[in-house]
């Protein structure tokens, strides 16, 4: 099995609200609602045993920001609502890790003025459910991943501050 950054098979990742290399709507950013965006997936292989999720941006001025680590979605979830609340462990068991703030939610899209930000959005399928408590660090969920990822997806979407 692959690390963090293998896998042989592809997930499909998608969402009602964007498309891949377009622009993520207002809604969804800091200058919005900023409130998770809806994600639909398909293509885990059958012996996935949970799913993990993370978003970041790699454009962001000083380094790599994560805007979301969400792990433990069961293995049989297909998609993801938008507006996951901020809770440390979601009713279907999946947990929030914490992003670059500190937070255990969703940080929506929220660049500086300039260029437009991409933001990554990885859907990792697991052999195993991971047995972190709430609050991992992203490091933490791919340190637990290690070795574990059957299939991953990539959804990548736009976002520029408004003047």
């Amino acid at each position: 099995m692959a690390g963090p950054g293998g896998g042989g098979a592809q997930i499909q990742l998608t969402s009602a609200a964007f498309v891949y290399g377009g622009k993520i709507p207002i809604r969804f950013t800091c200058e919005g609602d900023d409130v998770s965006p809806p994600l639909q997936w398909s293509g885990a292989p059958t012996d996935t045993r949970s799913l993990a999720l993370i978003c970041e941006d790699p454009d962001a001025p000083r380094g790599t920001w994560v805007h979301w680590v969400l792990y433990n979605l069961p293995a049989e979830a297909v998609e993801l609502t938008q507006a996951v609340p901020p809770l440390a462990e979601t009713p279907s068991g999946a947990r929030h890790g914490r992003n670059t703030a500190g937070d255990m939610a969703y940080a929506g899209p929220c660049p500086p003025p300039g260029e437009p930000h991409r933001y990554f959005f990885r859907l990792y399928a697991l052999d195993i459910a991971l047995g972190l408590a709430p609050g991992a660090s992203r490091a933490e969920l791919e340190q637990a991943m290690d070795q574990h990822i059957l299939a991953q997806g990539t959804l990548m979407g736009t976002y520029q501050h408004r003047p």
